[in-house]
C-alpha cells in the first residue's frame, strides 16, 4: 500500500507546506553513527544473493542499473531539493556508474559520502529557516514559487538554495495567512463555508495544514494582517523545530535502509527491504494486533506524551493512564527504571511494548504537574479499524449485508488468530439470521494481504473449485483451489472497488467475475499489482551470526493469474460498471510505475463459470449512473481536478495569491453538494454488535460516526439498486454444485 499512497501524492498538485515537506524526508535523514561496517556488507551480500537467486525476474546488476539506483537515491535524500547544491551533484557525479561494482565489492563509501553530507545540510537548513521566518516577508513583490521538482536544477551555491527556502516557506506562511483569515470572516458570516476537509476532498489536495479549526460556538478574535502574519510564522516555525527534532532522533542505521531499498526497489516495486523496527510494524499491520499497553505515542521536546488510548485496551481500561502524561521512565516488572527523556521514540515503544501477561511500569508526569507510577499488564491489542466490520442496510422493506474488508489481515506467526477470512464468514452468518436479500462486499482501498486468506474468502461463495493460479520465475505452474464445497452465500453478490483495491483484492474480484458469481463495480480498473511476495527471515537463513537482528526481505517470487488466464498485472481488473470517482481522469496504478513487470497470460484453468445473466441488471445501472446528478457532479468534479493536477506554480504576491485562492474556493462551492449527499438508506449494526456497544461508549460512537458517512456514500447507494435488480432474477448457483462435483 505505501507504493500506491506515493504514486496517490506524485499525481496530485500538492502546496508544500512545511508538514509536506516532512511527509517526503520521513525517515530519510539520519544522523551520524558509524554501525558496524561488516553487518553491513553481510547484509548487502546476503541481500543481493537473494534476489539474484529468488527473485522472479532478476535485473543485471550493471552499469545501466547503477545509474536507476544513482538517480533514485538521491532523489529519495533531496526530494524537493531544498538541501544539496550542484558542488554537491558535481561530486557525487563520479558514483553514478559505479555502484554495482561497489555492490560487488561491499564498498559503501558512496553511502557514507551521502549520508556525511546530507547530515551536514540538514544541520545548515536550521540556520537558515530559522534566520527566514525571523523577519516579515514582503507580500507586495510578483514572485513565483516553482513547485515542480523534477524539472528543477539543484541549487547553483548557497545563495540560491536560501531562495528557494524563502520562497518555500513563505508559501506556507501565505497559505496560513489566508486560513486564518477565512476563519475571521467566518466568524463575522451567516453563511456556511467550505471546511478544509471538504475543500481538500473537493480539490483532490492533500490538507497538510495545521490551523486551528473553529467551532460554531467559537468567539473570533479580530486581528490586523500583521498580528497574523506573525503568528503564521511563528506556527511554520513551531513545525519545522518539531519536524527536525525528529531528525535528530535519527540512526545511521535508518539512513542504511533507504540505501539498501533503492538498490533493492530496482527489481520490481514491491521487493522490500524491511529494518528489524519495520518487519515487526509489517507484522503488526497483517495481523491487526499488537502486544502491549494500547497507546499511541508521540515525542515532544525530548519527552514521549501520551497521544491516544486504544479503546479496549489495557491501558484504557486501568484509566491511571491519560492523554498528555509524559512518560519519563519505563521499569520492567521489578526491575529497575529506566530514564526514558531523550530517548528516540522507537526505542522507548521498545521498552514499553512486550510479551502479554508481563508488567510494565511507567513513571509519568500528568497534566497537573504530578508524578505517578502506574503499572500496566500487557496483552493482545486489536486494532479495530483493521478488521472486517459490516452493517444492515434498509431499503424500504428490503435489508441487505454491507461488509467492508480494509486488508487481507491475518497472523502468520500464529494462524489459529483471527484472519479476514474467518471473520467475514462469521459477518456473514450473522447477515444471514437477518433475512438480507444480498450482500455488498467493500473492497475500495484494500491494498492486499494473505494470498491463502483470498482463496478461502472466495470459497465462501463459490463451491470448490479454482480461485487463482500462479507461477514460478522457472515456469512452474500452480493451481489454487478453494476445497470447501460449501456456499455460505448463495444470493446476489456485488464486488465495490476502485483504483487503490490491489493484490488480493484483485484476485477476489477476479475470481467472482471470471466464475459469474456477482457484479464488479467502481473504478475503471483496479490496481494491477499481479505479483506474489514471500516475507524472508533473513536470521532463519544466518542462524547465530553476531551482529544481531538484520531484519527481513519481502522480495517477489511469483506472478498471478485469474483463472481464465489472463493477469492482473498492470491492467488490474475493469470493473462490469463503471461509477465515476474523482481520480477517473487521472492515471494512476502499476501500469504507471516505471520498473513494473509486464502484463502476460497463462492458459485458463478448469473451471465453469455459472450461467447467470446480469446484462440487465448492468443496462439498468448504467442507465441510473447517466441519469444520476450526484454521479454527473462526481465527474465533473474529476474532470477539474485533472485540469489543475499539473498546477506547480504559486504566485507569492499577497493580492494574487488570494485572488487565485478565491477563484479556487468559488469553484470548489459548485462541488459542495458531494459531501452533502443523502443516499437515504439507513445503516444498522448487527445484534451480536449492539450487545458491545452497550458495555463500549467509543465504539458505539465509532459505529455511528461509520454509518453517517455510509449514508452519504452514492457508491452504496447505487450497489444496493444492483442488488435490488439482481433479487428479482433467478441465479444459477444454487443448481450448479453437481457441475463442480464432475471437475
Amino acid at each position: 500500500m505505501n507504493t500506491i499512497w506515493a504514486f496517490m501524492k506524485k499525481n496530485y498538485k500538492v502546496i508544500f507546506l512545511v508538514l509536506g515537506i516532512a511527509a517526503l524526508l520521513w525517515g530519510f535523514i539520519p544522523k551520524k553513527d558509524k554501525d558496524n561496517p561488516e553487518k553491513d556488507q553481510l547484509l548487502l551480500e546476503l541481500i543481493t544473493y537473494l534476489l539474484e537467486k529468488g527473485h522472479y525476474d532478476p535485473v543485471k546488476i550493471d552499469d545501466n542499473f547503477s545509474k536507476e539506483v544513482y538517480k533514485e537515491y538521491i532523489k529519495a535524500l533531496d526530494p524537493t531539493k531544498r538541501f544539496f547544491i550542484q558542488a554537491d551533484i558535481d561530486e557525487f557525479a563520479k558514483y553514478e556508474y559505479l555502484i554495482d561494482d561497489m555492490i560487488q565489492l561491499k564498498d559503501f563509501s558512496f553511502f557514507d559520502l551521502t549520508e556525511e553530507r546530507i547530515v551536514q545540510r540538514m544541520h545548515n537548513a536550521k540556520d537558515i529557516y530559522k534566520e527566514i521566518l525571523a523577519t516579515p516577508f514582503d507580500y507586495n513583490v510578483d514572485e513565483v514559487f516553482d513547485a515542480d521538482y523534477d524539472k528543477q536544477a539543484f541549487a547553483a551555491n548557497e545563495d540560491a538554495l536560501k531562495l528557494r527556502w524563502k520562497k518555500q516557506l513563505k508559501l506556507n506562511v501565505l497559505s496560513t495567512i489566508h486560513d486564518k483569515m477565512k476563519i475571521q470572516e467566518a466568524g463575522n458570516s451567516k453563511e456556511e463555508d467550505l471546511s478544509d476537509e471538504e475543500l481538500s476532498e473537493i480539490t483532490g489536495e492533500i490538507d497538510v495544514e495545521t490551523t486551528t479549526k473553529k467551532t460554531p460556538a467559537e468567539k473570533v478574535e479580530i486581528k490586523s494582517f500583521e498580528e497574523l502574519e506573525i503568528e503564521s510564522r511563528e506556527s511554520t516555525l513551531k513545525s519545522l523545530n518539531e519536524y527536525f527534532e525528529f531528525v535528530d532522533d535519527l540512526e545511521r542505521k535508518d539512513w542504511f535502509s533507504v540505501y539498501i531499498n533503492t538498490i533493492v526497489e530496482r527489481f520490481d516495486p514491491h521487493t522490500f527491504y524491511f529494518a528489524p523496527e519495520d518487519k515487526e510494524k509489517f507484522d503488526e499491520s497483517m495481523s491487526g494486533s499488537v502486544e502491549g499497553i494500547g497507546a499511541q505515542l508521540r515525542k515532544k521536546n525530548d519527552i514521549t506524551e501520551i497521544t491516544e488510548l486504544i479503546p479496549g485496551g489495557p491501558a484504557w481500561r486501568g484509566k491511571e493512564l491519560e492523554q498528555g502524561d509524559l512518560i519519563l521512565k519505563v521499569a520492567q516488572g521489578d526491575e529497575e527504571p529506566v530514564d526514558v527523556v531523550g530517548m528516540r521514540l522507537e526505542n522507548v515503544v521498545k521498552q514499553i511494548k512486550g510479551k502479554k501477561g508481563t508488567v510494565v511500569n511507567l513513571t509519568v508526569k500528568k497534566i497537573d504537574g504530578t508524578i505517578k507510577v502506574i503499572s500496566i499488564t500487557r496483552e493482545v491489542v486489536e486494532l479495530e479499524d483493521t478488521y472486517a466490520k459490516s452493517s444492515i442496510v434498509i431499503d424500504g422493506d428490503k435489508k441487505y449485508g454491507f461488509i467492508q474488508l480494509p486488508k487481507f489481515y491475518i497472523d502468520f506467526k500464529d494462524k489459529k488468530t483471527r484472519n479476514a477470512y474467518t471473520d467475514v464468514a462469521k459477518e456473514i452468518e450473522h447477515l444471514k439470521a437477518q433475512n438480507i436479500d444480498g450482500i455488498v462486499m467493500d473492497l475500495r482501498n484494500n491494498g492486499g494481504g494473505s494470498l491463502q486468506t483470498v482463496v478461502d474468502m472466495a470459497g465462501l461463495f463459490i463451491p470448490q473449485g479454482p480461485v487463482v493460479q500462479v507461477k514460478s520465475s522457472q515456469g512452474k505452474k500452480d493451481v489454487l483451489y478453494d476445497k470447501d464445497t460449501k456456499v455460505q452465500w448463495d444470493g446476489p453478490l456485488v464486488v465495490l472497488v476502485n483504483n487503490f483495491s490491489a493484490s488480493a483484492s484483485e484476485i477476489f474480484a477476479a475470481a467472482i467475475q471470471d466464475y459469474n458469481r456477482g457484479i464488479v463495480i467502481g473504478s475503471k480498473h483496479t490496481y494491477g499489482k499481479g505479483t506474489v511476495q514471500n516475507v524472508v527471515d533473513l536470521n532463519e537463513l544466518l542462524k547465530n551470526q553476531p551482529y544481531g537482528d538484520l531484519g527481513a526481505l519481502k522480495v517477489t517470487l511469483q506472478k498471478f493469474y485469474r483463472i481464465n488466464g489472463g493477469s492482473t498485472q498492470k491492467e488490474g481488473v475493469l470493473s462490469d460498471i463503471i461509477l465515476p470517482d474523482r481520480y477517473s481522469y487521472i492515471d494512476m496504478g502499476e501500469r504507471d510505475i516505471e520498473n513494473a513487470m509486464p502484463w502476460d497470460k497463462i492458459d485458463k484453468a478448469n473451471y465453469i463459470p455459472f450461467k447467470n445473466n446480469f446484462q440487465k441488471a448492468i443496462a439498468q445501472s448504467k442507465v441510473r449512473i447517466a441519469n444520476n446528478a450526484q454521479f454527473k457532479l462526481i465527474d465533473e468534479n474529476a474532470q477539474w481536478i485533472n485540469q489543475r493536477k499539473d498546477e506547480k506554480s504559486f504566485d507569492l504576491n499577497f493580492d494574487k495569491y488570494e485572488a487565485k485562492q478565491k477563484e479556487i474556493e468559488e469553484m470548489a462551492k459548485k462541488f459542495k453538494p458531494i459531501s452533502k449527499y443523502n443516499n437515504h438508506l439507513s445503516f444498522k449494526s448487527l445484534p451480536y454488535e449492539n450487545e458491545r456497544i452497550k458495555a463500549d461508549s467509543i465504539l458505539e460512537k465509532k459505529r455511528d460516526s461509520w454509518h453517517n458517512s455510509l449514508e452519504r456514500d452514492v457508491y452504496i447507494e447505487e450497489a444496493v439498486n444492483i442488488l435490488k435488480d439482481l433479487s428479482q432474477t433467478s441465479l444459477s448457483i444454487k443448481n450448479k454444485q453437481k457441475d463442480f462435483e464432475k471437475l
